[in-house]
This record gives structure tokens, sequence and C-alpha cells, in this order.
């Protein structure tokens, strides 16, 4: 599937205004050579939800890639916030005094608990 830009215009704030229908005016162009089955298919699945094609491919599209987008954003914050526990782990520095203090009440509390 071979996939066009067609053209693109650099729109200005005022004019990305919505319309008296309350749609957002657009302004770039999206093209895409299919096969025949490919379009048979979309506009099946299009006619299925009450939808145009462009509304159904272009809903799609915009699905498919949010998702793509958020997938790799969740990968990546993952891998990230991974190396930086591991690396909080490796360079752990000796316990503060209130984390000293806390584990003495812990064990005293412990004791008292098994003594019971």
């Amino acid at each position: 599937m071979a996939v066009h830009w067609v053209r693109q215009e650099t729109r200005t704030k005022a004019s990305t205004k919505t319309d008296t229908d309350g749609q957002t005016s657009k302004s770039a162009r999206f093209e895409a050579r299919i096969t025949a089955e490919q379009k048979s298919l979309f506009l099946k699945a299009a006619t299925l939800t009450g939808r145009s094609l462009t509304d159904f491919v272009v809903a799609s599209a915009q699905e498919a890639a949010t998702r793509t987008v958020q997938q790799h954003e969740a990968m990546t914050l993952s891998i990230r916030d991974r190396k930086a526990f591991v690396a909080a782990l490796l360079q752990a520095g000796a316990p503060g005094a209130r984390l000293r203090k806390a584990a003495q009440r812990y064990k005293r509390h412990a004791a008292a608990t098994d003594a019971d």
C-alpha cells in the first residue's frame, strides 16, 4: 500500500475555528493507494458502523496512531523508570537516622508481639 501526502496548508489560529455546524475546519489532505479488496473491506466496515468511508478510515487510523504512540511512551517510560529504580538500589547509601529509629521501633514492636 502506497501512502502519499498530497497537500498541507499552514493555517493561522483564527482560521482553525469551528464552523456553524461545530466542526473544526480541516486543511491537510491524505491520500492512499489500496487494493480493491481493502477498499471493499473498509467500505463494509464503514457501512456497518454508519459512517462514511472517509470518516471510518480517518477515525481508525487516528485510533491506531494514538494507541501506538501511547504504547511506545508507556514502554519508554517503564524502561527509564526501571533503570532509575535499579540504579537507586545498587547505589543505595547507608540508612539515615530516621530509618534506623524506625527499624528499632519495629524490632521492639515485633519482639513484644512475639512474646504475647
